[in-house]
């Protein structure tokens, strides 16, 4: 049963395309994974802020492509040539400039997995001509990507988020946190991320429900405090 106090059990966190909710905000994102057959130059990027669900749609594509998942920063270490024998997705691609042998990498993996006639899916925060690149062979062919777009989340997209993160945590919320958090929060998914994280740890900290009055004292006290969320291309991903 889902808890509604907060006990230390794990976060598992659902990636099924049934998990995944659409709207304005990401639907022709996620139209253009549910296309990839039809990618007109087989490889696409996808960019969104953080916690937006870049890598939870990475995970459907891979159910749909039977495409490989690896992070940019671990491309040194992995054969190129084998993982170019079928789709792949590599995620967080900004995080890579400059890092001269993470980039040649990443250059030879795209020229191989199209060579070969397989598609390629990258995913970062940004669109890619605004990653500061340093290998100009790379940095054109990822500005020639076409792009896939998570835009920030409208209301009913922010619900949804809050209550698959809960959810993810074990966690059943009263009927009206949701709501109360959607009008409190900032419009984002980071937020989003921080404030159920931030629930769960009160909640055990102090052995109380997660409920309306809890988030409205964590809310009041953050404000106090002046604390704000941060955002970097190099911090988390998702």
């Amino acid at each position: 049963m889902p808890r509604q106090l907060s006990f230390d059990l794990p976060v598992i966190t659902a990636h099924g395309r049934d998990d995944f909710f659409v709207s304005a905000a990401n639907a022709a994102a996620v139209a253009m994974i549910e296309g990839w057959a039809d990618w007109p130059a087989r490889k696409l990027a996808l960019v969104g802020p953080a916690g937006s669900g870049k890598t939870h749609l990475v995970h459907v594509w891979s159910g749909l492509s039977g495409a490989r998942i690896v992070r940019a920063t671990d491309l040194p270490d992995q054969d190129i040539a084998e993982l170019a024998t079928g789709p792949v997705a590599v995620e967080d691609c900004c995080t890579i400039a400059g890092q001269r042998d993470m980039e040649e990498a990443l250059f030879h993996l795209h020229n191989l997995c199209l060579a070969e006639g397989h598609s390629l899916l990258l995913t970062a925060r940004t669109a890619p001509n605004y990653w500061p690149l340093s290998l100009p062979d790379l940095a054109s062919r990822v500005q020639a990507t076409p792009t896939g777009t998570l835009h920030p989340p409208d209301d009913a997209l922010l619900s949804a988020v809050l209550m698959k993160l809960f959810h993810d945590r074990q966690i059943s919320p009263t009927p009206d946190l949701v709501p109360f958090l959607t009008r409190r929060i900032d419009r984002s998914f980071e937020a989003a991320h921080d404030i159920v994280a931030a629930l769960d740890a009160a909640a055990l900290d102090a052995g109380r429900a997660i409920n309306r009055t809890l988030a409205r004292e964590l809310l009041d006290k953050r404000t106090e405090d002046g604390q704000t969320p941060s955002s970097s291309c190099n911090t988390g991903h998702g």
